[in-house]
Order: structure tokens, then C-alpha cells, then sequence
């Protein structure tokens, strides 16, 4: 795996959740759900693909 691309991904999914959580009283109810589900699933893969380089 590439981990220059590894670690883009990983900073802005970072970031993605950051901005998520500093904002979410401007986002409108019915895409509070989908936008926060949408972010747990890219964290989760991020510190997936984390541990794969590191075993790898």
C-alpha cells in the first residue's frame, strides 16, 4: 500500500470528522444521520488501513 496516499487519506478524514463536530448545529436534521454515519465508516476504515501498513 501506498502510504503517502495512506496518509492523505488519513488527514482529511480527520479533518472531515473535526469540521463534522465543530458544526453540527448549522447542518439540517434529516443529513445529520447520514453525514455522521458517512464519517464514522471513514474514520473506522482510516484506522483499519493504519493498522494493515503497520502489520504489513
Amino acid at each position: 500500500m501506498d502510504n503517502e496516499n495512506l496518509v492523505i487519506f488519513v488527514i482529511v478524514v480527520l479533518c472531515l470528522g473535526a469540521v463534522l463536530i465543530m458544526g453540527k448545529e448549522k447542518v439540517p436534521p434529516r443529513l445529520k444521520r447520514g453525514m455522521a454515519l458517512t464519517a464514522v465508516i471513514l474514520i473506522a476504515l482510516a484506522f483499519i488501513f493504519i493498522i494493515y501498513s503497520l502489520l504489513a
